[in-house]
Formats: structure tokens, C-alpha cells, sequence
């Protein structure tokens, strides 16, 4: 049986597990307390650009939509003219430690879940590697591309950066506020006041003195059920109002799919997965024929055992207009000055 960290991180009945955990989450932030000022010293070395940056990530283990929020950044730029390209690791595929451009048809076991969603829906070249640097230089040497968008790349601090994101699930927030072991942070909270944007997936957060600035929520809008067999057929939620429905998910947080579905009054049956798992076809050999429903990231992980059952929910990122004028005011300050 799979270990759930979150059940330690987001609950507060394993008290006593996070306090013996915590000598280690002191250790971690030492070393990644000492990592970040080896780079502000410049004794690790950071890598620019000639063209801007943007960096997308979070502060926490765990799916918070950022990559959702990148596919929406990249049709946001191409509408103002931008070219974009995507450089990421490539997590659930295999470890690439030269770039690799990904291919709509790679498989997702070669190059993951995530880096298959973000070539559909973006017609952006897209390049997956563990050194981000060396992915991003084989995008501009391989393509028009003249703004970089890093998926995930926050504590990548090798690769220069124009602009920083991080993207926070507005139902978990921060969990116990620990790092890890102990509890779901990759760096101190004292890091959001560094960044530009804070993007607040879902409810938004409150305002007050000691919030860092540029707080801006995002919301994924349900739009429409899309078969898998044949994405030209779609459906609305309401199709399967008041009906018993499969429903799985391989995500981060697999209750926010659910609970959405539950909202159109599905009767939702749960099949939650690990983050990234790979589907095979006993792992949704239900023992009732019931529709399957899943999010568009596992879709792109059931296209050889797909039928006429398997159905995905496409959603609409909706982002605050302030915080779309502010970034594109932002990234043409910074294209005129990289030109220049």
C-alpha cells in the first residue's frame, strides 16, 4: 500500500510523527538555506538568457495547477505576438539528462504526462531535461522561440529568471507549514515575499499586511466532457446529473476532481492514483459498466485502452486581468531590455 505524506502534513492527528520529523526539516533548511545564498554570492553559478524568462512553480510537494496556469501563460503571449517555448523536467516519463523536444506522439512513458499535455495544448516547442539550463539552450538554438516559459523551475536556481511565479492550492494552502520531512515545503514561506507573482488556485487568499504583493487568484472552470475515443464528441457535465460515474485521477490532489464533479451532482465513485501513475488497462477494469470520467492529464495516459466510455473533463483557466496587463507590462519591459 502507498504511503500518502499528505495524510501527515495536511491532518493534525499525526502530531507526534511530524515532532519526531522535525530535527530533519531543520536539516533541510540548512541546505536549502545555504544552496540559495552559494547562488546570491555567485558561488554557484547562475545562467541567463538573452530573452526573458518566466518561471513557474510552488512551494509545496504535490500538484497545485501549475501546469494548467502554464498552458494559459503560453496562449496569453502567443495572442500578444510572443513565441514561446517550455522547458521542464519531464516528471512520470524517463529521466532525460540531455534535452529532449518533445513529440505529440512520444509516449508518456518516455517523457511523461505533463510534457504530452503541454505540447497539445500549446503548439509550443517544448524541451524536457533535468539541467533546465542546458534545455533551455537547446530551445533557442533549435527554435524561433523569444520568451521562455519554465514549468516547475522555482528551486532550479541554475537557470536565470526574468520573472517568478508560484502557483498555491487555495484548498490546502501550506499544510502545517513545516518543511519537509515534516510537512509539504520545499523553501521557508519567506520566499513568497521574493517572487512576483502569487497565483492562488481556487478560493483567494486574504489580504493583509505581511502578504507578499501581487496576489491574484486562478480558477479552472469546468467546460465540457470530451470523449477520448473521438474529442469531437463532447458532452456537458449536467449529461451525467444524478448518475453513478467512475471517476479517477492521478493528480496531486485528487479530491478537488472529485468535488468538482460531485458540484454538477455526479454520483462520483473515487478511484484516486499516485501523481503521474501510469495506467494499465486491469487498473480500470471496474466491475460496473459505469461511464469513466478523469482529468485531461490522465487522458493523455488512456489513449490505448481508451472506448467509448472513457470521457475527460476540459476546463478554462480563468486568471485575473490585472495580473495578465501587469505581467505582459512586465515581459515587454524586459524584451526591450535583453534587446537592447
Amino acid at each position: 500500500m502507498r504511503f500518502d505524506a499528505s495524510a501527515l502534513w495536511y491532518h493534525d492527528k499525526w502530531r507526534m510523527i511530524i515532532f519526531l520529523l522535525l530535527p530533519f526539516s531543520w536539516l533541510f533548511l540548512l541546505i536549502v538555506t545555504m544552496r540559495r545564498a552559494l547562488y546570491r554570492i555567485h558561488w554557484l553559478k547562475t545562467y541567463s538568457l538573452p530573452i526573458p524568462v518566466i518561471v513557474v512553480g510552488n512551494m509545496t510537494v504535490g500538484g497545485t495547477g501549475k501546469t494548467p496556469l502554464v498552458i494559459e501563460l503560453a496562449r496569453l503571449l502567443q495572442m500578444e505576438g510572443y513565441h514561446p517555448g517550455i522547458v521542464s523536467r519531464g516528471v512520470g516519463g524517463k529521466r532525460h539528462h540531455q534535452p529532449y523536444q518533445v513529440q505529440l506522439n512520444d509516449s508518456v512513458e518516455k517523457v511523461g504526462d505533463e510534457a504530452i499535455l503541454l505540447v497539445k495544448n500549446t503548439a509550443c516547442p517544448v524541451v524536457i531535461g533535468i539541467d533546465r539550463v542546458a534545455a533551455a539552450h537547446y530551445l533557442l538554438q533549435h527554435s524561433s522561440c523569444d520568451v521562455v516559459i519554465s514549468d516547475d523551475g522555482l528551486q532550479h536556481y541554475r537557470l536565470g529568471r526574468d520573472i517568478e511565479i508560484v502557483v498555491i492550492d487555495g484548498q490546502r494552502y501550506f499544510g502545517n507549514q513545516q518543511l519537509l520531512p515534516a510537512g509539504p515545503l520545499r523553501e521557508p514561506l519567506r520566499r513568497l515575499h521574493q517572487v512576483d507573482y502569487v497565483i492562488v488556485n481556487g478560493v483567494a487568499m486574504a489580504s493583509s499586511q505581511s502578504d507578499p504583493p501581487r496576489i491574484s487568484a486562478m480558477t479552472l472552470e469546468p467546460r465540457e466532457l470530451v470523449s477520448i475515443q473521438n474529442e469531437k464528441v463532447t458532452r456537458q457535465l449536467s449529461a451525467f446529473a444524478n448518475q453513478k460515474i467512475h471517476a479517477l485521477a492521478a493528480i496531486g490532489h485528487p479530491e478537488r476532481f472529485f468535488q468538482t464533479l460531485r458540484n454538477y451532482q455526479c454520483d462520483v465513485i473515487p478511484h484516486p492514483f499516485p501523481d503521474h501513475y501510469i495506467f494499465r488497462s486491469m487498473d480500470l477494469d471496474f466491475a460496473e459498466a459505469l461511464p469513466i470520467v478523469m482529468t485531461e492529464k490522465d487522458a493523455v495516459k488512456c489513449l490505448a485502452i481508451r472506448d467509448q466510455q472513457y470521457w475527460y473533463l476540459r476546463v478554462d483557466v480563468m486568471l485575473d486581468a490585472s495580473f495578465q496587463i501587469d505581467l505582459l507590462t512586465r515581459l515587454r519591459t524586459y524584451s526591450m531590455t535583453k534587446v537592447a
